[in-house]
C-alpha cells in the first residue's frame, strides 16, 4: 500500500529545533493519562543532516535519556534499526522508567523480526504507566498478527478507553472484529479510522472487505476505487475492484482490473483467479500458468 503508518514516536510533532530544545530540557516526565502524549515525530527527523545535529545534542547531554530517545525515533524512522536499538537501550539504561523508550524499542525489535523481544518491551511500559494508549496499540497488534484476538481486543478497547489519538486503534480493532465475522462493527472502526486519518489507505481497503462480506457490493467498490485511485500500483487494490465489480455483474471490467492486478504481481493468485473466472466476458482465453 502507498501508507505506512510509521509507528516511532517522540515528545510530539515540533520542527527540529524544538526537538533539540526537548532533548536538551531532559524531559522524561509524561502524563498519566497518556492519549496525547506521543504522536509520530516530524519524518524530516530521518534526513541525515538533522541526525548530524541530534549527534551533537547526544554528545553535549550524554547523560540525557530523551536524547538518545529523540536520536532512536530519527535513526528508525531512517531504517537504521540497529542505531535506533542501540540508542533506545541507552535511554532505558540512563532511566529505567522510561516507558516511551521501550515501545520505541519494541517496534524495532518488531522490525527485526523479535516479537518475544517486543511484547516483554510493550508489557514492561504498560507495567510503567498503564495509561500509556501507544503500548496497548503496540501490543494488540502483536496479538491479532499472532491471531490472538481476546487479547487483541482488550487492548484495542483499552487505548481507545484511553481516548487514544492514534487512528491505528480502530484500524486494528476493525480488522480483529473483521476475523470475527463482525463486519457492522468492523466498518464503524474503518470509518473511524478514515476520518482521523483520511490519506492512509489501509481504512479503505479494510471497510471495503468487510463491505464485500455484507453483500454491500457498490460501497465495496467506491472504497476500493479509492484505493486504486491513490494508489496505481495496488495489486491488492486492484484485486479486490475485481471482486466487486465481479459481484456488480460487471465481468468485463472485473477481469480488466484482475488483469491490472496480474501486471504488477504476477504471481499473485486471487488475480490469475478473477481472470479465469471472467475471461468470458472478455472474449479471451487465460494461461494456467
Amino acid at each position: 500500500m502507498a501508507k505506512n503508518w510509521n509507528g516511532f514516536r517522540s515528545r510530539t510533532v515540533v520542527p527540529l529545533a524544538m526537538l533539540l530544545a526537548i532533548a536538551l530540557a531532559g524531559c522524561t516526565g509524561s502524563r498519566s493519562s497518556g492519549p496525547s502524549a506521543k504522536v509520530d515525530i516530524d519524518p524530516s527527523t530521518a534526513s541525515q543532516v538533522n541526525i548530524s545535529s541530534l549527534n551533537a545534542v547526544v554528545s553535549q547531554n550524554p547523560s540525557d535519556a530523551s536524547a538518545y530517545n529523540v536520536r532512536g525515533t530519527a535513526y528508525g524512522k531512517a531504517g537504521k534499526l540497529n542505531e535506533a536499538l542501540a540508542d533506545f537501550d541507552k535511554a532505558i539504561e540512563l532511566n529505567p522508567a522510561f516507558y516511551q523508550a521501550y515501545a520505541n524499542r519494541a517496534l524495532v525489535h518488531r522490525r527485526k523480526n523479535n516479537d518475544d523481544l517486543a511484547l516483554a518491551d510493550y508489557n514492561r511500559a504498560i507495567e510503567i504507566n498503564p495509561n500509556y494508549d501507544a503500548a496497548y496499540v503496540g501490543r494488540g497488534n502483536i496479538y491479532r498478527q499472532r491471531k490472538q484476538l481476546d487479547p487483541a481486543l482488550a487492548d484495542f478497547n483499552r487505548a481507545i478507553e484511553l481516548d487514544t489519538a492514534d487512528p491505528r486503534a480502530y484500524h486494528n480493532r476493525g480488522l480483529v472484529y473483521q476475523a470475527l465475522g463482525q463486519h457492522s462493527q468492523a466498518i464503524q472502526d474503518f470509518t473511524t479510522a478514515i476520518s482521523r486519518a483520511p490519506t492512509a489507505l489501509e481504512p479503505y481497503n479494510g471497510r471495503g472487505l468487510s463491505y464485500l462480506a455484507t453483500a454491500d457490493y457498490k460501497a465495496a467498490l467506491d472504497d476500493f476505487n479509492e484505493v486504486v485511485k491513490r494508489d496505481r500500483d495496488s495489486y491488492e487494490g486492484w484485486t479486490n475492484q475485481g471482486l466487486a465489480l465481479e459481484k456488480l455483474g460487471e465481468h468485463q471490467k472485473a477481469f480488466a482490473a484482475f488483469a491490472r492486478a496480474s501486471n504488477l504481481n504476477p504471481s499473485y493468485r486471487p488475480a490469475k483467479d478473477g481472470m479465469r473466472r471472467n475471461a468470458s466476458a472478455k472474449g479471451s482465453t487465460v494461461s494456467q500458468g
